[in-house]
């Protein structure tokens, strides 16, 4: 009897945050997505590239999400990565196919800025994003007026990188991978940028692992990277700067082939993206022989483009193999470490503050 008491109390107790609460759509004008995002369905846009992320304000000490995951297989779950405020991350694994998550229930009163990241990639399924219960639904902050897109692999998307919620080696693969912390997105916000990840673990530029049936210039204009369908409007996303980082699921390959194929990806690219500063990366885990390949390959094709008048497009090797993380992918200390020599290429490139 003392203990439904309890209970009693607990839920009445609730009741008066919850009566000043309300249920708002993902359709509502307030929310500002970023990634490629499957609006099929407006009441239920789908994510299915990692980092994909929306913002929006609120009002009130009380926010709850609304997002069903897939369930790929039945047993695949992703996970997202939730900020408020622009504070300490959280990352949550969903844990079934319709997810209702209270983010905050001890907020302060007033106003709030919130962000949901989706934190695994295509290939673990997709998320549809319901909505938010909150008191207030109010606008997010301006979006940044720069725009990044990173294109690349398992270490694009944070594969192996966080190993806080389960140890490496444990859970399934996808457990320790985390968009949010990724180079590419920590390069964007320490560039007060939007970003893109373009992204897909055992991707190559012409040869992937895993048994992929594709190669990235096969899902370079799709929004669903693991069935390589859904085509993806170019004109809702013009980055100022693309970064290209494959090669490691390649590995060393005949030169000639290789420059071929690269060029082949980057004139396709020209096409949609004309005004674009283009990167070429090596690969951040190289190892001495791949890195003395890379670096010899992406100088090449970097003086083919500008002989040929493409003179806004850039290379960077990575001095360092970084593989602290699981599968000998970079940990996210490492993910910082890369972020920050990019960062500092990027502003020396554009001129950025």
């Amino acid at each position: 009897m003392r203990k439904l008491f309890y209970v009693l109390c607990f839920m009445l107790a609730g009741f008066p945050v919850l009566a000043k609460t309300k249920f708002y759509s993902a359709n509502n004008p307030l929310f500002r997505y970023t990634g490629r995002v499957d609006f099929t369905k407006p009441e239920t846009p789908r994510f299915y590239a990692p980092g994909v992320y929306v913002e929006v304000g609120f009002e009130g000490s009380y926010c709850e999400l609304w997002l069903n995951d897939e369930e790929l297989y039945g047993k695949y779950h992703n996970y997202i990565t939730v900020v408020i405020d622009g504070g300490t991350p959280q990352r949550i694994k969903l844990k079934q196919k319709e997810n209702r998550i209270i983010v905050g229930d001890k907020l302060s009163e007033g106003k709030h800025q919130l962000l949901i990241c989706k934190g695994t990639e295509a290939g673990i399924g997709y998320i549809d994003f319901v909505g938010i219960r909150c008191e207030k639904l109010l606008p997010a902050k301006p979006a940044p007026v720069r725009k990044i897109e990173f294109i690349g692999n398992s270490i694009t998307c944070g594969m192996g990188s966080n190993s806080t919620a389960l140890p490496c080696g444990e859970g399934d693969w996808y457990d320790q991978s985390d968009a949010y912390q990724s180079y590419g997105a920590i390069t964007a916000r320490t560039l007060n940028s939007g970003y893109h990840l373009s992204s897909v673990s055992g991707i190559g530029l012409m040869h992937s692992c895993c048994d992929h049936k594709f190669v990235m210039p096969q899902l370079f204009d799709k929004i669903n990277f693991r069935d390589n369908e859904l085509v993806w409007d170019f004109s809702r996303y013009q980055p100022d700067v693309l970064s290209i980082c494959l090669g490691q699921n390649d590995g060393v390959q005949d030169s000639a082939t290789f420059a071929k194929n690269y060029l082949s990806f980057i004139a396709n690219i020209r096409k949609v993206y004309p005004n674009t500063t283009i990167v070429c990366l090596s690969s951040p885990m190289a190892d001495a022989k791949l890195a003395t390949f890379m670096r010899a390959q992406l100088s090449a094709i970097v003086k083919h483009q500008c002989q040929n008048g493409d003179k806004n497009i850039y290379y960077h090797v990575f001095e360092k193999q970084y593989q602290a993380g699981c599968s000998y992918h970079p940990s996210v200390k490492e993910h910082y470490e890369i972020a920050a020599q990019l960062s500092a290429f990027i502003k020396k490139i554009k001129g950025w503050n």
